[in-house]
């Protein structure tokens, strides 16, 4: 059992940055090293290039480091976040804070960025509806909380440092592409460093770079788009006397002309206030420190003494390329899609995206699955950005009604919902991100596609163990949970299937179950069965991204048939 327990032993390193009082953020800068190819004059080849170090790109790499495949990261800047901009992404769901996790830096976001559960809605001086989400279903089994709020170039910086650690992957900074061409063996990328060009050749090609994606048009890639006239502007801050730690959200808040305001506490104490502003707005004017300093002496009053560390405007809009995987270039990120910030979904939706094509990778890579299986990237990725562009867009109209049906039906919404609890449904101030599931996948069987919280469980000592700890074990491999005795013969069979297949097999005892095989765990809450959602004697099939593939009752042939569709072995060559 000491070979299944693997347990997380968390990193403490220092990053070398923090946040400076007075003067804004201070990002770290990583230095220029000079590539091999440039010292040979030989063109480089690798399994894997990704291209950008952003939060996809980052994650995808600190994944495919955590399975042992080798790669290489582009990027044209030398340090995370964006230089002289904001706090960027702020918000990390569970999902995201589980795949962390597993890739050993929760702990260190966890210690630095804020836990919140409780969003309140206001509409003028009236809350019309709030929620406590450790109190709902989704959320409430999962070691990690619902959410953590924390500026992004700290979890930037913490994959670097992770991926460091772990080796495999080579960063490069002040990389950037120029030029790629590809065939059927792969790609060919041009760079251009401060020390000279060179070309390297990779078998496979992340996009990460963002929604000024050059690979859009260097593979052709068809996008649907929609540009909204929203405008926003932001304003990090600090307080000395703050806020509750809680989402709160006005859609009509008295203080800004009756638009909508959001307001979180991030990490160092630093509050992110967005404000909506007239689709007319200057940017520049609405981004003055004396117009900020205003619009914050109306909201929390004349005598509340503020320090601004960063402000600045911006406007949504959403886009998604038609397809996530062109030959052997794969979108990751903002670079397959944008969506407006309404309910965290853009860039949790990037860290899942990373999460997703990792796995497949190595798999292939490592020859435990046939190319095929890469082909539902975008399958069930693609699905998860339409939903959430569809989901944002209905937000961003909630938000700013056209004039006509919409703004009666948000005026009737926000009404109904100050007295009336089946309307708060319908105050739209944005769905949270959830994992999305993957209905249309080929390699989920119909039992399959939904995503596994990181829930607790017992080792056969009685010590703790997660669901994470599992798939480290698994080491990139399928995961079976058997529930309860699945009798001599099923046994038998499972044996057989760990050494003929990529799997790693575990019984799940539930109370007063004895165990029949050799490696057991206990689940004497039904969490973990629970959360792989399945009941009674059944079993579950885990795939290394914490999804599940399939689910059934007798192993037999199904059981069989499931493994290779999870593996895209089904009609392909093994």
């Amino acid at each position: 059992m000491d070979e299944l327990r693997t347990g997380y032993a968390e990193t403490a390193l220092t990053n070398g940055y923090e946040f400076t009082s007075g003067s804004g953020y201070r990002l770290p800068e990583y230095p220029f090293e000079v590539p091999a190819e440039l010292a040979s004059g030989k063109v480089g080849e690798h399994p894997v290039v990704i291209v950008g170090a952003g939060l996809a790109g980052l994650t995808a790499a600190a994944a495919l480091a955590s399975y042992g495949v080798p790669a290489v990261l582009l990027d044209e800047d030398n340090t995370v976040g964006v230089k002289g901009a904001s706090s960027r992404g702020i918000c990390y769901t569970q999902k995201s804070l589980e795949i962390f996790h597993r890739l050993g830096i929760y702990e260190r976001i966890a210690r630095k960025g804020i836990q919140w559960s409780v969003g309140r809605t206001f509409a003028g001086e009236d809350e019309v509806y709030s929620f406590d989400l450790r109190q709902q279903s989704g959320y409430n089994l999962s070691i990690q909380p619902p959410f953590i709020n924390i500026q992004q170039f700290y979890i930037e910086g913490y994959l670097v440092e992770r991926i460091r650690e772990l080796g495999s992957v080579e960063l490069r900074w002040n990389n950037r592409v120029t030029g790629f061409e590809q065939d059927a063996a792969g790609a060919t990328l041009s760079v251009s460093t401060p020390a000279g060009d060179y070309r390297l050749r990779a078998r496979h090609v992340i996009d990460a770079t963002g929604c000024h994606s050059p690979f859009r048009q260097w593979v052709g890639a068809s996008v649907t788009a929609k540009k909204g006239d929203d405008r926003w502007c932001i304003a990090d801050v600090r307080f000395t006397c703050h806020p509750p730690v809680e989402r709160h959200t006005w859609i009509e808040a008295p203080f800004n002309e009756n638009r909508a305001v959001w307001q979180h506490l991030m990490g160092d104490d630093v509050w992110r206030i967005d404000y909506q502003m007239a689709p007319n707005a200057d940017p520049e004017e609405v981004s003055r420190e004396d117009v900020v300093r205003e619009r914050l002496q109306r909201q929390f009053g004349a005598d509340c003494q503020v320090e601004i560390v960063w402000v600045g405007p911006y406007a949504y809009r959403s886009e998604c390329v038609d397809a996530m995987r062109h030959g052997c270039v794969f979108f990751v990120g903002d670079a397959a899609k944008v969506v407006s910030p309404f309910g965290a979904r853009g860039g949790n939706t990037g860290i899942a995206d990373a999460d997703n094509l990792a796995w497949k990778l190595a798999a292939v890579l490592k020859g435990r699955a046939p190319a095929s299986l890469l082909d539902s990237y975008h399958e069930e990725r693609h699905e998860a950005a339409r939903q959430n562009v569809q989901v944002t867009n209905r937000t961003a109209r909630f938000l700013r009604p056209a004039d006509g049906i919409e703004r009666v039906f948000r005026t009737a919404a926000v009404s109904l919902a100050r007295q009336h609890p089946f309307a708060r449904q319908l105050v739209n101030t944005g769905r949270m991100a959830v994992a999305n599931p993957y209905t249309s996948s080929s390699v989920c069987e119909r039992t399959g596609g939904l995503s596994v919280q990181n829930v607790a469980f017992e080792w056969a000592d009685g010590s703790r163990g997660v669901v994470n700890d599992l798939l480290r074990w698994a080491d990139g491999r399928l995961l079976l949970l058997v529930f309860g005795d699945p009798g001599r013969a099923g046994l038998a069979r499972l044996r057989e299937l760990s050494q003929a297949a990529p799997l790693r097999c575990v019984q799940v005892l539930g109370p007063g179950q004895r165990p029949g095989a050799s490696e057991y765990v206990r689940d004497p809450l039904g969490h973990l069965q629970g959360a792989c959602h399945v009941f009674g004697h059944a079993w579950a099939l885990l795939r290394p991204d914490s999804y599940v593939a399939a689910t059934g009752e007798s192993v037999d042939a199904s059981l069989v048939q499931a493994i290779a569709c999870a593996l895209g072995t089904r009609g392909a060559d093994a």
